[in-house]
């Protein structure tokens, strides 16, 4: 729907806003709705660039290892209010992710075989 809004505004200067609506079968009042909402919609990608920017440097602080969760905790430790789905949104369309470190694992002995070690040593 976005595109057809946009074609409409291209197009305003050459035919009249109320024929190109009819012609695509779009309401007037919506058309005009949505060239109104156009400064919020900047707004909103404004602050979200700036958010951006904040998530990007806290991911990268944390090696990137955190997730959204992690990502959201951080941001409220540091006293901004912000949804947790919001986090999750910037985060997926600027294809930050987190990932899990993973050391070393080590395997555990068993007791009885642990016991038998030990001795073995004692007696050398």
């Amino acid at each position: 729907m976005n595109d057809v809004y946009l074609f409409i505004e291209a197009e305003k200067t050459t035919h009249g806003v109320a024929f190109l609506c009819r012609l695509l079968n779009v309401a007037r009042s919506s058309f005009y709705a949505w060239l109104c909402a156009g400064k919020t919609r900047a707004a909103r990608r404004a602050s979200d660039d700036a958010l951006a920017h904040e998530i990007n440097v806290l991911h990268i602080a944390s090696k990137s290892t955190y997730g959204a969760p992690r990502i959201h905790a951080e941001l409220r430790r540091l006293g901004r209010r912000i949804n947790r789905k919001r986090v999750e949104r910037i985060m997926r369309e600027r294809g930050i992710t987190g990932h899990t470190r993973r050391g070393l694992t080590r395997q555990v002995m068993p007791r009885s075989r642990m016991r038998r070690f030990l001795r073995r040593q004692r007696r050398r």
